[in-house]
């Protein structure tokens, strides 16, 4: 669920690297290219996992000290902002990302739609149906918020860099509005060709990266070695007892430094706990750490600094090269964060609380490269209506903040349940951790809310927008089952039908797709009522989703064979794969059924719906269903059909 999402590349083809142990003098030499695997996946992951957070330096510490909001430029406060944001990459980011959640893994996949189906593979059997109920909410408004940061991340990264030129020369203040939307507008158009090759890049550009900005933190530290008193978690106490709320309220921009760091999680298929634990230790975690302390050093040599502290690091000469390299790591950024809204969605798709998208796969080989141009479409609108409606990154801290400790929040409530009925931890081990993790998300959330009219409104609006879409589509899509299975007529009957009053069978082979893998599929009975006739053979094929990410091509198809021809044949599909009807004769006809694409029928029902008020779904949820079932993509193509071999029959169904 916060996909979230599955960002860039594909999943690894070798055992999770977690697991390889270090090359050590004496290990054989398939440990030492384990660990040499290992190594470039960790390269990899800080691109693709860390470009989100790893850019978070361009406008944290500016959102504390300088704006509406803005602390007093004084010792004491610099530390303790500066004590704050060491101790929450700490305690949020490591122990409770890098550590904890990074074990409540689902077949080895991460993310907000993987948490809540790994949930409801084993634990959901312990709890009322109420209760189950609730936790499949959250998890929807949790990927419903990570929408929205997948919007706001492209608009605050791209702005806070090229936002860097206003440090060079005053000249350029006019030019920084249109340089990121024209930036922005390249980054979107530029999709459908896929990133695969730019993404092999990635990690070599985020490492220049990340050095770049711990040089520069550390210089200014050897300048004011004072700052790392913030070490001391004291002078973060002292800071809200001194400030009270307006502490709080800054604390809404500490947030800042978090962003991203639920990609730790939703590209855990990807790179393995190996790869991002050891990119986060000796890359990531050391860099921010620098640069922050770095930045915050200067303000206590140049409080003046503030309007921008991160460029006032850089010597003049560099000034221009650095604002080159931050907008391409705020790029490599957004990039990751299209991706994983791409993935999301399929993911979204595949469990129903989607309509059918069409979907591009970009690449042959890797699997994780999809694009998707009606989700691009709408979010370059939304990031240049953002980028033109703020006009400045400080304008987006406040929704940005809500959205990520949001996702964060729902993230540690889902684990909780995870740990204590899947793993079946005792209640004391399971609640001590998610205790703790829920206070600093929810004094973190807290502190955004204050912030609410000021932006964070952007975040929640989204969030209950697309929740209201996912929820319906899910619900609608429920009830017309109902009204299927309530018409429908049990396949028995039908084999009697057919040796009392021996109806006719055309020389051919007929495939009838079903939503239920039970009872006869309606665009049969309609072939039935209409022709008096049925195919020699007749296939009753169902897709279903699992609780697992991926399903294996042994266990993809399970056929049965129900007599006079009749065979039901039933399609598994994992939530990070999209069903694919070639395959599936390709694997039936491996055990036996002999069905070839291009010689068989296919027919498939098209459903008007009408909208009649009533029941559990409100009359204008009904129609919105009826609106989203219209405009989805269609059976034919989704599922990769010849449209030449299709044939479809059309029903009224009242809702």
């Amino acid at each position: 669920m916060d996909t979230d999402s599955s960002k860039g590349g594909g999943r690894p083809s070798q055992p999770d690297p977690g697991n390889v142990e270090s090359g050590a003098p004496g290990h054989s030499p398939s440990d030492s290219k384990d660990l040499k695997k290992t190594i470039l996946l960790a390269l990899g992951s800080l691109g693709v996992v860390y470009g989100d957070i790893g850019t978070s330096p361009l406008y944290a510490v500016k959102e504390c000290f300088h704006g509406t909001h803005g602390i007093a430029l004084t010792p004491a406060n610099l530390l303790g902002v500066m004590s704050l944001i060491f101790w929450s990459l700490t305690i949020v980011v490591m122990i409770k990302y890098v550590i904890f959640i990074l074990m409540a893994d689902n077949e080895g996949e991460g993310g907000m739609f993987a948490l809540t189906a790994l949930f409801l593979g084993k634990g959901a059997k312990h709890l009322s149906e109420r209760t189950v109920k609730g936790l499949i909410f959250l998890g929807i408004f949790g990927a419903a918020l990570f929408y929205g940061d997948g919007i706001i991340t492209p608009v605050i990264s791209v702005l806070s860099a090229v936002e860097g030129l206003n440090v060079a020369t005053k000249a350029a203040e006019p030019f920084v509005l249109p340089i990121a939307c024209g930036i922005l507008a390249g980054l979107f158009l530029f999709q459908y060709q896929g990133t695969e090759r730019i993404g092999k890049v990635f990690g070599s550009i985020m490492l220049f990266w990340f050095t770049a900005i711990a040089a520069l933190g550390l210089a200014q530290v050897l300048r004011r070695p004072e700052i790392l008193a913030a070490l001391d978690p004291r002078h973060a106490v002292f800071f809200f007892s001194v400030n009270r709320l307006h502490g709080a309220v800054v604390l809404g921009a500490v947030v800042l430094c978090l962003t991203g760091a639920s990609a730790l999680y939703a590209d855990l298929g990807h790179f393995g706990r190996g790869p991002i634990r050891l990119s986060w230790n000796v890359v990531v975690f050391p860099a921010l750490v620098l640069n922050y302390f770095g930045q915050t050093a200067l303000l206590l040599e140049n409080p003046h600094a503030a309007v921008n502290p991160f460029f006032e690091l850089v010597p003049r000469v560099l000034l221009y090269p650095m604002v080159g390299l931050a907008t391409i790591a705020a790029v490599i950024a957004s990039q990751a964060m299209i991706s994983g809204v791409y993935s999301l969605t399929q993911q979204a798709i595949q469990i129903g609380f989607c309509p059918r998208l069409r979907i591009v796969h970009t690449s042959g080989e890797t699997k994780g490269q999809i694009y998707m141009p009606w989700v691009n479409t709408i979010m370059m609108v939304g990031c240049l209506g953002l980028a033109l409606a703020f006009k400045q990154s400080s304008g987006l801290a406040a929704a940005y903040g809500i959205a990520v400790m949001g996702n964060m929040a729902i993230t540690t409530i889902i684990y909780y349940y995870v740990a204590r009925y899947n793993w079946d931890w005792p209640a004391w081990k399971a609640l001590v951790p998610a205790c703790i993790f829920m206070f600093f998300d929810l004094s973190y959330f807290g502190a955004n809310l204050l912030k609410f009219v000021d932006g964070g409104w952007l975040a929640v609006s989204m969030a209950v927008l697309l929740t209201l879409v996912m929820v319906t589509w899910r619900d609608g899509r429920a009830l017309l089952a109902k009204r299927f299975a309530d018409s429908q007529v049990p396949v028995e009957v039908i084999l009697k039908d057919v040796q009392r009053y021996k109806l006719m069978r055309t020389h051919s082979t007929g495939v009838f797709l079903s939503v239920s893998p039970t009872g006869t599929p309606i665009t049969m009975l309609h072939l039935l009522k209409h022709t008096d006739s049925l195919p020699q053979r007749v296939i009753l094929m169902s897709i279903v989703s699992t609780n697992t990410p991926f399903v294996t091509r042994q266990e993809r198809v399970a056929i049965t064979n129900l007599g006079k021809g009749f065979y039901r044949l039933i399609a598994s599909y994992g939530f990070m794969e999209t069903p694919n009807i070639p395959e599936i004769l390709d694997i039936a006809t491996g055990q036996g059924l002999n069905l070839d694409t291009y010689s068989v029928t296919f027919y498939v029902g098209r459903e008007t719906l009408l909208s009649t008020g009533g029941g559990l779904m409100s009359g204008w949820r009904k129609g919105l269903f009826a609106y989203l079932s219209r405009n989805s993509w269609n059976v034919t193509t989704f599922f990769n059909i010849p449209p030449n071999r299709v044939v479809e029959l059309g029903s009224q169904v009242e809702l």
